[in-house]
């Protein structure tokens, strides 16, 4: 059988013979989550737009100190990864109908994001349009993985904690936040572009359709990218 198969973002529970807590306390608590989370994401937002002016260097960008890459890190995944979380994080909180859930699950779920952070500081050089087309193109076949379709999936069922529903999040998105890396780790525009990927993927049900021609077209840049890479915008500092 197909693993591409349909799961609601905004499931409540998996066992239906379980009835959903509708009371009004608890539709106040899952309102609260809402507000607070999206307002954390925009301010991230603002926070990683104003710390990365005049940084992206694309394949040449430097990461500076790493408690300034640290910082930055964080910002970006708040604003990249919570907005797509929002279904999970809603979940959690109104099934244990108290608004301290949220700062604890968004916590430790950030948490796994810093680990990743560190990873890449610690990984991470100045590198060449050779090194990017690989990458771009190894992601590209990642996205159509069985891995990539089993951390998705479980990215879209109940997950008890933060740091549960991270790790199935970085199996489901670490290749697209390679493709960040290596393009332009500073770069807003890809950023964004990434940020958009990431929430189709976790709101729109997973179906060959949708997925095999992303990974197609992820596959088509890494062949531009190695073919006339001095025709992609951004990808190299510009003099």
């Amino acid at each position: 059988m197909s693993d591409y198969r349909f799961t609601s973002a905004f499931a409540v529970d998996r066992n239906p013979t379980k009835a959903i807590d509708a009371s009004p306390a608890t539709r106040r608590v899952g309102t609260a989550a809402l507000i607070a989370t999206l307002g954390l994401a925009a301010a991230s937002w603002m926070v990683a737009v104003w710390q990365m002016n005049g940084m992206d260097m694309g394949v040449a960008t430097e990461l500076g100190s790493f408690g300034y890459f640290a910082a930055l890190w964080l910002a970006m995944m708040a604003a990249m990864m919570l907005p797509s979380a929002t279904p999970a994080i809603m979940r959690h909180v109104r099934a244990g109908r108290r608004v301290l859930a949220l700062p604890l699950f968004v916590g430790s779920y950030l948490a796994v994001w810093a680990f990743v952070g560190a990873a890449v500081y610690a990984l991470y050089r100045p590198h060449g349009s050779v090194v990017a087309a690989a990458v771009v193109i190894a992601v590209g076949g990642y996205e159509l993985t069985p891995l990539k379709r089993h951390f998705r999936r479980r990215s879209r069922e109940n997950i008890r904690s933060g740091f549960e529903f991270g790790l199935c999040c970085v199996g489901s998105s670490v290749g697209l936040m390679l493709m960040l890396v290596v393009l332009g780790v500073m770069s807003v525009t890809w950023m964004a572009a990434i940020t958009v990927v990431v929430l189709a993927q976790k709101i729109l049900p997973a179906k060959a359709l949708l997925d095999v021609p992303l990974a197609l077209a992820i596959v088509g840049f890494g062949i531009w990218i190695a073919a006339a890479p001095a025709s992609v915008p951004g990808l190299f500092p510009t003099m």
